[in-house]
């Protein structure tokens, strides 16, 4: 783990431990973590449990830009985290997930002190 400038950045491994089009859940110190890899590209990250019953993000449907919850199917924009399936879910939080040379790194805003 590395802190720079409010965050901390995370290494998690290969990003080829993530299936194209699913996600994976991971822990990171007390966050849990959902890092998708869309079948559109790129790598997305958003709290792994969802604010409505707490499903588990990473086992839901993905697409392009939304994952579906498999409880309730609420849906969540992997972009940044909005819930677009209406009602009064709240949103969750959306993490910058890069890959560098192959490996996985999720960026976490740093707790304030």
């Amino acid at each position: 783990m590395t802190a720079s400038g409010g965050a901390v950045s995370v290494r998690l491994g290969p990003v080829e431990q993530i299936p194209v089009g699913e996600g994976r859940a991971f822990l990171v110190g007390d966050e849990p973590v959902a890092v998708f890899r869309p079948r559109s590209g790129g790598l997305f990250a958003l709290r792994a449990v969802c604010p409505h019953r707490g499903g588990p993000l990473a086992d839901g449907l993905v697409d392009a830009e939304l994952v579906m919850c498999p409880l309730h199917n609420h849906q969540f924009r992997l972009a940044d985290g909005a819930c677009t399936s209406g009602g009064d879910v709240a949103d969750v939080a959306a993490y910058t997930a890069t890959d560098d040379d192959g490996e996985l790194v999720v960026d976490l805003v740093a707790p304030r002190a």
